[in-house]
């Protein structure tokens, strides 16, 4: 039985308050809310300092059971995913729980048929088509840790992703449709497993009927394999804090960082979390429209949405294909109640103007959810009054992949909204503004960095294969408190607006892209010397990415040079690293020690070069004049 939603401000704030005085009280009650094999012997023990932090210890478990199992004598035939593809004249896909959870269970036999156990890591590069959150389940029944990379990336990123995480199968399918395109995600996958040893098995899903090659001995139908086995598989015992995903994110020293989350805590955050931040209610038809290649997709396709019982769309296509239209018509033909997506999108179909909007009915949405970005006040604006029709509480959440669901939004229609604003934490986070002393600033009125002061459920447990990293990245700026990377305001009402990254990351249409990793794939061009990487404002992505490039000769044709460069980071990276703007420079402002001063460069880059602060502290000044002028 779930427990009862946060209503009204009242018992959000009486929620917060208990949450934060008897934390492990809080969530224990949320957590018998679900299917145990076995109880746990203790709530929580946690030490940021190494860090190690556990949750629902000794607690024994399957997720796909509070997913799957445990719906299925009340709503066994209620629609779980509702597939939309992204071509208009294919019909869509229903899939409910009953048929949802056969599916699962017969790939789960289709991984043991291949060679996978219990602790394998198992790589999904797939479309956005229902098998994609089939085989995460499936791999999650077995107590295999799926690694799901997002199809948009190159095979050098695919392979890097497998190799770091020795994966021994790869799932992936012909192609994937993307608009008016297809990515060869076959032909990409080939040429990854060229340099990926640890591959035995490579499952591939017909989705395009594009033509691939077959290795013998290596590479298997998913049709055939379903055919071979049947529809009967017990679900793997689990343990709490034995790991559920690794989902890699852009890290600022240039490799990925694969995150690591467990399944016990992530279980019952992604779900509390989901029915709170949307108020969602039984029968409500929810959409997000984030690729499951992402945290967002994970958490808040699959997982959150599957434990409530809800009923979540997966769209296939891109909102601009056929036209700028889609997206509604899709609410529309659909009788979406939850509108969950990203800034970037909002703002692109705002461009393309009304014209777009006003034929279809809107009338359905009672929510809207912003995600992987500030909102600007401006989108803020347009979706309220053109897509919520001034009706509908506009959820700005605030979180991150290793914070596994959302941590700082208001409550559709329960706690206040302020555009541009992420609002209020969750019950259970306890989040802090730490000045550059290192001094927790108190009261309202106030800016800094924004850090966690306490663990919460769904938090990330390690780096994969790197617990040293995940400690200096996570743990070691300020001590006992969890540094998320963000600066942040706290307002006159302690509201917390985010004001941006304060490290090498940059947030780009909402994806998190390292700067070193875009860097390091211009400097392998033969006449690229030195590269620096920053953000500037960009009117439909939100962020673009600003290239300064040093070359070994002078260009004879600096665009055919920018092109050639750009190539270089589609192939390396993938298409959504491409830079907007390359300036081709003759130096980099550094310190005396040789650090770059990127603070100088995004003043340039967004406009702002008559307030660079002091440079004085340069090894040559000189060279900041030269980029201004460039810039122009």
């Amino acid at each position: 039985m779930q427990e009862k939603k946060i209503k009204d401000f009242n018992s959000y704030k009486k929620e917060y308050e208990r949450s934060v005085k008897f934390p492990e009280k809080f969530w224990e009650e949320k957590a018998n809310n679900f299917l145990w094999k076995k109880k746990w012997d203790k709530v929580l023990s946690w030490d940021f300092t190494k860090p190690d932090v556990k949750w629902f210890i000794g607690g024994q478990l399957n997720i796909t059971e509070n997913c799957l199992d445990r719906h299925l004598e009340k709503r066994g035939s209620q629609i779980a995913i509702k597939w939309i593809s992204n071509n208009t004249d294919e019909p869509n896909r229903d899939l409910s729980y009953s048929q949802l959870h056969k599916e699962v269970c017969k790939f789960s036999n289709v991984l043991k048929k291949n060679g996978a156990k219990k602790g394998d890591r198992i790589c999904l590069y797939m479309p956005m088509v229902p098998e994609l959150a089939i085989a995460v389940l499936a791999c999650a029944r077995i107590g295999a840790i799926h690694s799901v990379v997002f199809a948009g990336f190159s095979a050098k990123s695919l392979s890097d992703r497998i190799n770091d995480a020795n994966c021994n199968i790869l799932i992936t399918a012909d192609g994937a449709f993307r608009g008016d395109k297809i990515t060869p995600l076959k032909h990409i996958s080939d040429e990854a497993m060229q340099n990926t040893p640890s591959i035995d098995k490579c499952i591939v899903l017909k989705s395009t009927n594009s033509d691939i090659n077959i290795k013998s001995g290596r590479d298997v139908w998913w049709k055939d394999e379903m055919e071979k086995v049947d529809k009967n598989c017990t679900a793997e015992t689990m343990d709490s804090e034995d790991p559920l995903f690794i989902l890699y994110t852009s890290g600022s020293t240039g490799k990925p960082k694969g995150i690591v989350h467990s399944i016990a805590g992530y279980m019952v955050y992604t779900e509390f979390s989901f029915r709170n931040v949307f108020q969602y209610n039984e029968g409500d038809v929810y959409w997000c429209t984030a690729d499951i290649g992402w945290i967002t997709g994970h958490s808040y396709i699959v997982y959150g949405p599957l434990l409530s019982g809800a009923t979540t769309i997966m769209f296939e296509g891109v909102p601009t294909y056929p036209d700028a239209g889609r997206f509604w018509k899709i609410v529309e033909e659909n009788k979406v109640n939850i509108f969950y997506t990203a800034p970037t999108a909002i703002r692109s179909l705002e461009a393309k103007g009304m014209e777009f909007v006003t034929p279809y009915d809107l009338s359905s949405l009672k929510v809207l959810g912003t995600v992987g970005e500030p909102i600007n006040e401006d989108a803020w604006h347009w979706y309220d009054k053109e897509i919520g029709n001034e009706n509908c509480p506009i959820v700005d959440t605030w979180w991150q992949t290793e914070t596994g669901g959302i941590m700082i939004s208001n409550l559709a229609g329960v706690t206040p909204s302020k555009p541009s604003f992420a609002t209020l934490p969750l019950p259970g986070i306890q989040a802090c503004l730490i000045d550059e002393n290192g001094k927790e600033l108190e009261g309202n009125s106030v800016e800094g960095k924004l850090c966690i002061e306490f663990p919460w459920p769904s938090m990330a447990r390690t780096i994969y294969g790197d617990h040293n990293r995940f400690r200096e990245t996570y743990f070691s700026a300020f001590k006992n408190k969890y540094f998320t990377g963000d600066g942040a305001l706290r307002d006159e009402n302690g509201m917390y607006k985010i004001t941006g990254r304060v490290d090498d990351v940059l947030i780009v249409s909402g994806h998190n892209l390292g700067t070193a990793e875009i860097e390091s794939a211009m400097d392998e061009y033969e006449n690229v010397c030195e590269t620096a990487i920053v953000s500037f404002p960009h009117a439909i992505k939100g962020n673009g990415v600003y290239a300064f490039v040093i070359c070994h000769e002078e260009a004879g044709n600096p665009d055919v040079l920018r092109k050639e460069i750009n190539d270089l980071v589609t192939k390396i990276v993938g298409p959504i690293a491409k830079a907007d703007k390359i300036q081709f420079v003759s130096g980099l402002p550094k310190t005396r020690s040789g650090k770059i001063m990127r603070r100088i460069l995004r003043k340039i880059a967004s406009g702002d070069s008559e307030n660079l602060g002091d440079t004085s502290t340069l090894l040559d000044p000189s060279v900041v004049e030269e980029i201004k002028l460039g810039s122009l």
